[in-house]
């Protein structure tokens, strides 16, 4: 709400989206250096959480989108940014969701370079399965190669040596002590600036966003129920039930909006608050899923 009035209010807000990245960096790797990388367990359990994940993200919620695409769009940028955000799950601040809906989010973090990797390849796919032959010259890996190094694999790198470092020297163990506090702050800057640097065009073309909001709200609401089904297919524990739920219900904005920003004009903009409008809607839908989803599962 701060970052709503804020960026109605100053016209200079819009340049706050160039800490976007540097932000998701540092969330990034807060969540990752809680994650015991040098210790293993429980591998047959994890390895029926990812199926159920993966099939979650890349099956179930491409038929779900389609769907719901097809009932309620017609204008061909608004379904180039449905499915840009739709398609693709979250890898950042989903951990945080998790944990605060009492999911496995160390689990689900273990499993974030995957979904990356996985969409990168699977995302000109589905355009061009469900847009046409136009959508593989719209999409461009640059910005998901980019978001692979800065957001992935840098903060990766960089907890796995905070962890090493806190066994070998006090000053490590004292920097690994300070890393928990880093997330949820993190997370609350990241969704500052998106939000107060966007919010002046979403409130411009609310007007042409009006049919978006339903495939979202819809989108949302199913989930749950098709989360609970994998799980009781794949025989889950309950915090892992969640996690799913929260990741297959959340989705990559953060890092598909650069994508928008590559696409020619006007189409940039129209698909960028598409995009942004998906972040906004979806935040009021985590607030529920946080309270709801312990009690669902």
């Amino acid at each position: 709400m701060l970052a709503v009035i804020f960026g109605l209010l100053n016209t200079e807000a819009v340049y706050l989206d160039i800490f976007i990245s540097p932000l998701l960096g540092v969330l990034m790797y807060g969540m990752f250096v809680q994650i015991p990388f040098l210790k293993s367990n429980g591998s047959a359990t994890n390895m029926r959480f990812v199926v159920a994940l993966l099939l979650g993200n890349f099956v179930a919620v491409p038929l779900i989108v389609w769907v719901l695409v097809i009932i309620f769009l017609q204008d061909s940028s608004l379904m180039l940014g449905v499915y840009l955000v739709l398609l693709t799950p979250c890898i950042d601040y989903v951990i945080v969701f998790t944990k605060m809906g009492k999911g496995n989010e160390s689990i689900l973090l273990k499993v974030t370079p995957i979904l990356l990797i996985l969409q990168m390849i699977l995302l000109p796919i589905y355009l061009f399965v469900f847009l046409g032959e136009k959508a593989m010259s719209i999409v461009r890996m640059g910005p998901f190669l980019d978001a692979f190094l800065f957001l992935i694999f840098i903060p990766l790198l960089l907890a796995i040596m905070t962890q090493l470092c806190s066994k070998k020297s006090s000053l490590g163990n004292r920097i690994m002590k300070m890393t928990p506090w880093i997330p949820v702050p993190f997370m609350s800057f990241v969704l500052f600036v998106v939000v107060a640097s966007q919010i002046r065009e979403v409130y411009s073309d609310l007007g042409t966003l009006i049919d978006v909001i339903p495939v979202y709200i819809l989108f949302l609401l199913i989930i749950p129920w098709v989360s609970k089904s994998l799980g009781k297919l794949f025989k889950l524990d309950i915090a892992s039930r969640r996690a799913i739920t929260f990741s297959m219900g959340t989705r990559n904005s953060l890092v598909v909006l650069p994508l928008a920003f590559t696409l020619p004009e006007p189409l940039s903009t129209q698909v960028a608050v598409v995009i942004i409008l998906q972040t906004i809607t979806e935040l009021f839908g985590e607030v529920l899923y946080i309270k709801l989803v312990p009690k669902w599962f």
